[in-house]
């Protein structure tokens, strides 16, 4: 018997009363690929996150995690099945510090607070935090709360990571850093990333496989080449003129 995807996506629909934003859309993660769910504004990627990781329940369609179906989990239980996510607008816990804010996350697979510290510090460290970590999170900079949203969700071992735009507003140098850091983590420790962004170069130089999503539908996936160069992924890009 075939096993099954490690994360199945499955006809999924969603609609805000008259909106439909997400249509009948499927695809399929295997295990230790990095993912690219792409798309203009408003093609419904991040109500396709919204769903997988438990905030919306779809209206239609079945979400699986290695053959367990996970559709319509509340958040709480979709991260204790082993799925973590970022959110397109980071908002730390400014009152405590990076460390702190990291070990949230990781109180989710320990009570133990050494644990969940040094478990916590070896997450900064992975992604060149630790100098910041006992400075009060309110005082990062932009890119610095990224990484810091990276953190507090990896701090929480997940299988799946579910990365929303965590690139968004970061120099190309910091892109190419982001670039690095999540490439080693897939090779060192077999996590799987789906991801959402905006930074074409950063999709192209993670991503194994592509799915493009336009006014809700899927209309193409593939390898990132095949992708680039897919007349439909043009047009709703750049305009039937350039198709």
């Amino acid at each position: 018997m075939t096993p099954p995807p490690f994360l199945e996506v499955a006809g999924i629909s969603k609609r805000f009363r008259g909106l439909v934003a997400v249509d009948a859309v499927s695809f399929a993660l295997e295990k230790g690929a990095i993912v690219g769910l792409i798309g203009p504004n408003g093609a419904g990627k991040t109500t396709i996150f919204n769903m997988i990781a438990g905030v919306f329940h779809p209206d239609r369609g079945r979400i699986r995690l290695e053959g367990e179906d996970v559709t319509g989990l509340p958040p709480h239980r979709v991260c204790k099945a082993g799925i973590a996510r970022t959110f397109q607008l980071v908002k730390p816990f400014g009152a405590l510090t990076v460390l702190e804010n990291v070990m949230v996350g990781a109180f989710r697979a320990t009570p133990d607070a050494g644990v969940a510290r040094r478990a916590a510090s070896e997450v900064l460290e992975r992604l060149d935090l630790a100098a910041k970590a006992q400075l009060p999170a309110h005082g990062l900079t932009l890119p610095e709360r990224k990484r810091l949203e990276t953190a507090r969700a990896l701090a929480t071992r997940p299988r799946l990571l579910l990365l929303d735009e965590v690139m968004a507003g970061l120099r190309p140098t910091e892109v190419d850093a982001m670039v690095r850091v999540f490439t080693d983590l897939v090779r060192e420790t077999g996590l799987t990333i789906l991801l959402t962004e905006h930074v074409m170069r950063a999709v192209m130089a993670l991503s194994h496989h592509i799915v493009v999503l336009h006014h809700g539908q899927k209309i193409c996936e593939g390898p990132p080449g095949q992708v680039a160069r897919d007349p439909r992924v043009v047009e709703c890009y750049l305009g039937a003129r350039h198709a």
